[in-house]
């Protein structure tokens, strides 16, 4: 089974991407902010992708995708940016970070759906 980790620092964030990576036959972990999706990885392993929103309190999203793409053992992981900012410069930031792909919050399934496949994640 692939595995998602959402970063977010909303609670409703992550139940509502939870809900949706689970009904696509995802195993989802959760993390509050970048410093502890950070731990989560070193503890669980690389997952399959990381949803991860830029602004949180603590490590923030850019902060973390900046440690992420320097860690050799997170190299190969799909990295999504999730963000209600459509600033196009903080996208453009992220991408140039190493971000995959990006989702505008708020979302729903079949937007999902597809970021997955687009990073080749889903079928």
């Amino acid at each position: 089974m692939r595995r998602v980790l959402v970063v977010d620092d909303s609670p409703i964030m992550r139940t509502v991407s939870r809900r949706i990576l689970a009904s696509l036959n995802f195993k989802v972990d959760e993390a509050t902010d970048g410093a502890e999706a950070l731990a989560h990885c070193a503890k669980a392993g690389a997952p399959d992708a990381i949803l991860l929103d830029i602004d949180m309190p603590g490590m923030d999203g850019l902060s973390c995708l900046r440690e992420i793409r320097k860690l050799p053992s997170l190299q190969g992981v799909v990295v999504i940016i999730c963000t209600s900012d459509d600033s196009i410069s903080r996208i453009e930031e992220a991408i140039a970070l190493g971000a995959d792909e990006y989702l505008m919050k708020p979302f729903t399934t079949d937007i999902v759906i597809e970021k997955l496949r687009q990073v080749g994640v889903a079928r």
